[in-house]
């Protein structure tokens, strides 16, 4: 009896515990939303409802030059990082050797773990030794550059998942590396593949840190600019426009909870006998 009232106990502090952290996280997001419509223009008291602020946003032909530059970055960057991902995850998994395994992980692993500060600098440096153009090219090498790791790690435990026999049957059939690779390999791993793109998307649509370091003259995304707008005074605009972002994010994040849920079913339903 005690100690299912302990087991009780213990699961009400867990929950209180978990509501609390997403009440500090998301609080002040529900701040910014709720005050992207308020009618009387500043965060200090709402006068009423109103969709002025959305309809500046829509307005305002630079900002909305700078969503497609946002969105043409965030969707080339992933279809690149993913691709080259899912070669680098192929790569380290043919590795036999544990060591060298491991250490390529962990090669992968630097852009990640390192702090975004250090990487923009790194490629802004980079990018002045070279003499490369600061602007479309320099922010589309960048978040291929940190999205290619995201991918690897979404694509590799489901090469890890892969049953060997499947492989060693289409060769065994008479099926070409080829064959094998795009007939049997990546339909298995292909909610790797759209996870990984959809984590992709997401990073490169939310980069600040990096972006404002490769960032030149005349071309801008959607996260330096909202920065940019901040520093010059409080507007109920920035509250409209990072709403929609941030709207769109969650979409992003629904898509790969649905997709790693439907790898998670097809992986029940192929373990079964």
């Amino acid at each position: 009896m005690n100690a299912r009232a302990k087991g009780r106990g213990g699961w009400s502090w867990a929950n209180l515990y978990l509501i609390a952290v997403f009440v500090i996280l998301y609080a002040p997001i529900l701040y910014l939303v709720y005050y992207s419509f308020n009618a009387g223009g500043t965060m200090h008291g709402y006068d009423g409802f109103t969709l002025e602020w959305y309809g500046e946003v829509f307005s305002d032909t630079r900002l909305l030059i700078i969503v497609l530059n946002t969105f043409v970055i965030a969707l080339f960057s992933s279809a690149i990082s993913t691709a080259l991902g899912v070669v680098g995850a192929l790569a380290i998994h043919k590795v036999r050797r544990l060591q060298a395994k491991n250490a390529l992980l962990s090669l992968n692993n630097v852009l990640i773990v390192n702090p975004d500060v250090v990487i923009g600098a790194s490629f802004l440096i980079l990018f002045t030794m070279i003499g490369l153009k600061l602007g479309f090219g320099s922010v589309l090498v960048s978040h291929i550059a940190f999205s290619v790791p995201i991918v690897v790690l979404m694509v590799l435990p489901k090469l890890q998942e892969m049953n060997a026999t499947l492989i060693d049957a289409a060769r065994d059939l008479g099926a070409s590396g080829w064959q094998v690779l795009s007939k049997v390999v990546l339909p298995f791993i292909k909610p790797g593949i759209f996870a990984g793109f959809f984590m992709a998307l997401t990073y490169s649509l939310d980069d600040f840190a990096v972006t404002f370091f490769v960032t030149g003259n005349g071309f801008s995304t959607l996260s330096v600019e909202i920065y940019s707008r901040a520093r010059q005074g409080v507007s109920l605009s920035i509250n409209a426009l990072s709403t929609l972002l941030f709207l769109f994010t969650i979409l992003l994040v629904i898509g790969y909870y649905l997709i790693n849920r439907r790898s998670g079913k097809i992986t029940e339903a192929g373990a079964r006998p």
